[in-house]
């Protein structure tokens, strides 16, 4: 009987690939190194084309095993979405269900979303990923994501997008800052010398520069926060100002001691919005999830 290409293989190359190391590749398929390395040699044989390069203390993909992982992964999508497709029941929601969330986001979301998918949807199985737009949406495109909470706009001709919630922008200062800026302020009124952003790579970095009318990507200090809670650990020490999106002000203003000062109207904001496959057979759990984000997402009274 002629050996064929296995979708046990293809997962073990995929989690290789991931990974770059034979031992944390095992650990990520839940089964043995020599069983793992076995079936990737196998699926070597099987296509006559070597896809790793093993060497002492680093796994290489060859340039052919590149590649293959690029048709592998697109296929382990397609397979990925008819078992989910297969095992949707009655339930709107079931199933496992992987969410990327952009950091702006996440911390201020998860707390509430997850115990409110539980009790609604009890045979749902959630898997998390924080991380900035673009890996996301690489994940997401790849079949490891079912779905991503981002904000507008994002191009890719694979997706499908459903609007979530305005997200209003506030400005953040230190309780003892040294500025008086009144209250409603005006993007004119920001000193770009003590705006503070996030690193290169967040999309809040680049809507704050736009909010506020910065053409050089200066701040006070040289470096870029990478979250927004230490972004807002420095404001709260007077060393500048931030902008902050409204569902972070009731976790960010009670753990810090901070102002938090409204723009005038029309109030600069963002826009959220829950992102799958077009591909994605199961329409009315992305509605679901959708339902159950604006249903979660905090706000404030201003």
């Amino acid at each position: 009987m002629p050996i064929m290409l296995t979708i046990r293989q293809m997962r073990y190359f995929d989690a290789l690939a991931t990974t770059r190391h034979f031992g944390r590749a095992a650990e990520l398929a839940n089964v043995t190194q020599p069983a793992l390395s076995t079936q990737i040699m196998e699926m070597e044989n099987h296509l006559g084309v070597k896809l790793v390069e093993r060497a002492r203390g680093a796994t290489l993909l060859t340039a052919r095993g590149e590649e293959v992982l690029a048709q592998v992964r697109a296929i382990l999508a397609q397979i990925d979405t008819l078992e989910q497709s297969a095992q949707q029941s009655q339930g709107l929601l079931d199933g496992k269900v992987r969410i990327g969330i952009i950091p702006t986001v996440a911390p201020y979301l998860v707390p509430h979303l997850v115990p409110y998918l539980r009790g609604t949807y009890p045979d749902v199985q959630i898997e998390l990923r924080e991380a900035v737009t673009d890996h996301l949406i690489a994940d997401l495109g790849e079949g490891r994501l079912d779905a991503v909470v981002a904000a507008l706009p994002i191009e890719a001709a694979f997706l499908r997008s459903r609007p979530l919630l305005t997200d209003r922008f506030f400005m953040a200062m230190a309780e003892n800052d040294r500025d008086v800026i009144l209250s409603p302020l005006t993007e004119a009124e920001v000193d770009p010398e003590r705006l503070l952003l996030l690193e290169e790579g967040h999309c809040l970095r680049d809507q704050a520069l736009g909010v506020c009318g910065v053409a050089e990507k200066r701040s006070l200090v040289n470096i870029g926060a990478t979250s927004m809670t230490t972004l807002l650990q420095m404001v709260a020490y007077d060393m500048g100002m931030t902008l902050i999106p409204e569902m972070a002000i009731p976790t960010e203003a009670a753990r810090n001691r901070l102002t938090i000062v409204p723009f005038r109207d029309p109030a600069p904001s963002r826009q959220i919005a829950l992102f799958w496959r077009a591909s994605d057979a199961r329409l009315s759990g992305m509605g679901a999830l959708a339902e159950a984000i604006m249903a979660c997402a905090p706000r404030v009274d201003a």
